[in-house]
């Protein structure tokens, strides 16, 4: 007696068991490169039969699957949802029911595209004003539990590790004095480059010594620090925060009943508000040490002379608001990091993402503050 071969060509058998069942028998190889069944022809019998509740399937003919097979169901799932129809896997073979549950469990990327280019202009402008509000909504949010958090900190009641914020002191401190030696001692040969070709058609070329010493210590020390701190370490903060976002590492604290921003955020915003100040006073002397350079090479000024001078324009007055700027700089950087971390998205580009809209975030930030510095001291009279 001759054995029947098994159907090798993938076949689709509709029979309806009940008035509310429709059943989709499945047999042969459901593989790529294989003439699959067209799931219209399943539209075509829902649309029909309007009573019809749930799809079940009969996989005992089935002789081999692949991705082709669960794309197919993929599509049919998809197909039955715009009828209200509830697809029932318990008739498919275990690792495709399997599949199925985990491709229906991923989330559907948005925003991918951007705006719809359908969108009219005052669609565009309704989106970006409600995330505009949206977003300060967030930061002024973020900045009430970073503050709720330094007073959990103050009665001793914060989850905070001392060996992290040691560590954290020496990555924004020791570890930035390298490229903020370099920046500042080039803005200050710079500086008093530009300077000296205008003051020597007067032959005030002493006074390079004031301009460079007065620009460096008030401002321009700690913003070229504050820029550089953001590149270097509000990028980072946003890099290791949306890393653990991504790693759901932020959800397994909550779950422990540890707050994310005691933990993490409270250490940096700590150790970078701390450091800034000193960083803008070696990028001070770095500056002035450039400047100095120019005056003895270029401008035959001694350096006793230069010095002195210098001494001389730079006053108490100058040093402090030059401070003042840089603890201002440092509570931004480190926020905007530690913000940006938190909300980075789930996936690998978000971390991306995240970084350069801390560094966005943070020069933004440095720049709006030096103006709002600038005219209360000019409104003052300091």
């Amino acid at each position: 007696m001759k054995t029947k071969p098994a159907q090798t060509t993938a076949a689709l058998a509709i029979e309806q068991p009940s008035a509310d069942t429709l059943s989709l028998r499945l047999s042969g190889s459901w593989r790529i490169g294989e003439r699959i069944p067209s799931i219209d022809e399943v539209g075509c019998q829902l649309s029909a039969m309007g009573s019809v509740r749930e799809v079940m399937f009969d996989a005992t003919h089935l002789t081999d699957w692949d991705s082709e097979l669960l794309v197919f169901l993929t599509d049919l799932k998809g197909q039955l949802a715009e009828h209200r129809v509830e697809l029932n896997p318990t008739g498919l073979p275990d690792g495709v029911g399997k599949l199925l549950t985990i491709a229906s469990a991923v989330p559907e990327k948005s925003g991918n595209g951007g705006e719809s280019p359908n969108d009219s202009f005052l669609v565009r402008v309704g989106k970006d004003t409600t995330d505009f509000f949206r977003t300060v909504s967030e930061m002024l949010a973020f900045i009430g539990g970073a503050v709720l958090a330094l007073i959990r900190l103050l009665i001793g009641k914060a989850d905070f590790r001392r060996v992290d914020f040691v560590l954290l002191l020496r990555e924004c401190g020791a570890d930035a004095l390298p490229i903020v030696s370099m920046i500042s001692l080039l803005v200050g040969l710079i500086l008093a480059f530009v300077g000296a070709i205008q003051l020597m058609m007067f032959g005030a070329q002493i006074y390079v010594a004031d301009l460079v010493g007065i620009a460096m210590v008030r401002v321009l020390g700690a913003v070229m620090t504050g820029i550089i701190m953001t590149g270097r370490t509000g990028a980072a903060f946003a890099a290791q925060l949306g890393t653990m976002q991504v790693n759901e590492e932020l959800d397994a604290l909550e779950t422990l009943g540890i707050s994310p921003i005691d933990f993490l955020v409270l250490p940096r915003l700590l150790a970078l508000t701390l450091m800034m100040p000193l960083l803008c006073l070696y990028a001070d002397l770095m500056g002035i040490l450039g400047g100095m350079m120019v005056g003895i090479t270029m401008l035959d000024i001694s350096v006793v002379e230069y010095y002195e001078q210098t001494k001389n324009a730079i006053g108490m007055t100058n040093l402090w608001i030059g401070l003042f700027h840089g603890v201002v700089f440092g509570v931004l950087v480190s926020l905007s990091g530690c913000l940006r971390g938190i909300q980075c998205g789930r996936s690998a580009s978000a971390v991306g993402q995240a970084t350069t809209s801390a560094v966005v975030t943070g020069i933004v930030s440095i720049v709006v503050a030096t103006a709002l510095i600038t005219v209360l001291c000019n409104i003052i009279g300091i």
